[in-house]
């Protein structure tokens, strides 16, 4: 059995300044973006179509303002929402806590619908070309999440070599349920969709194979992970936790994307 190393949440402090670990991980996200995304131009369509290290940075701009926005607004609506039409100024107090990888998504949507319509661009062309530069940025996330000892996973048998007690989680083992993110949702995503957005596909199929695995994954990773509190009664009536059943429209919208892209172009 092992024990979550506890790691102080701010990993510099320099007088009433203080920088925390999990603002340097979303840094971390931003520059790993920027430089896959840079990567990204020299590769085809997007050499052909002229991307530039202007574009990676402008898209990326906006994508921060979708990821926080709309990460924000989409826990308040998608975990608490009764809870936050009674205090809807809390939605407002970030440094509470409380982000949604899918409102989050739906941010960044909107930020490559924007950035689409302002450069002259389809959506499914700007969504290809993002889709494999975001992986790494869950990653990061993930290792956040595990630095403050956040979002554990389930008990887990006594007898699992990898068990971890997390403070404030009881003394009994859990599962690491951010380290199965950071390998299924990061690491593992990354490279098979890197490597599938190699060759040029068809508009919208890398897209759609961002969405198909990443779905796939988190739904796996849920069954790992402890639920919210105030949800385990969903847990408990439907036998998927809230985050599962967000994926499921995640997975069968990427395979109908994915589809309808092959047929349309065939």
């Amino acid at each position: 059995m092992l024990i979550h190393p506890q790691i102080d949440p701010v990993a510099i402090k320099l007088g009433p300044l203080a920088v925390h670990w999990y603002g340097l991980t979303y840094l971390a996200a931003f520059a790993l973006f920027w430089y896959l995304g840079t990567l990204r131009t020299a590769h085809q369509p997007y050499a052909r179509l002229k991307w530039t290290k202007r574009d990676v940075e402008d898209i990326l701009f906006l994508g921060v303002m979708g990821v926080v926005l709309g990460g924000r607004i989409g826990y308040c609506l998608f975990y608490k929402p009764a809870y936050y039409l009674s205090h809807p100024l809390e939605i407002f107090y970030v440094w509470q806590g409380g982000m949604s990888f899918h409102g989050g998504l739906l941010g960044v949507v909107v930020a490559e619908m924007w950035f689409a319509k302002t450069r002259g661009r389809s959506l499914l062309e700007v969504a290809d070309f993002v889709a494999p530069c975001v992986p790494t940025g869950l990653m990061m996330g993930r290792i956040g999440n595990f630095i403050n000892g956040e979002l554990w996973g389930r008990l887990a048998d006594p007898s699992l070599p990898w068990g971890m007690v997390f403070r404030g989680a009881g003394d009994a083992p859990r599962h690491p349920s951010q380290l199965y993110q950071i390998a299924l949702e990061g690491a593992l995503l990354f490279i098979l969709l890197w490597l599938y957005a190699r060759k040029e596909r068809k508009s919208g199929q890398v897209a759609a194979a961002f969405l198909f695995g990443y779905g796939i994954f988190r739904f796996i990773a849920e069954f790992f992970r402890e639920p919210d509190a105030h949800l385990t009664w969903l847990v408990q009536s439907t036998g998927m936790s809230m985050g599962q059943w967000l994926c499921i429209p995640m997975i069968l919208g990427g395979a109908g994307m994915w589809i309808w892209a092959q047929k349309r172009l065939a």
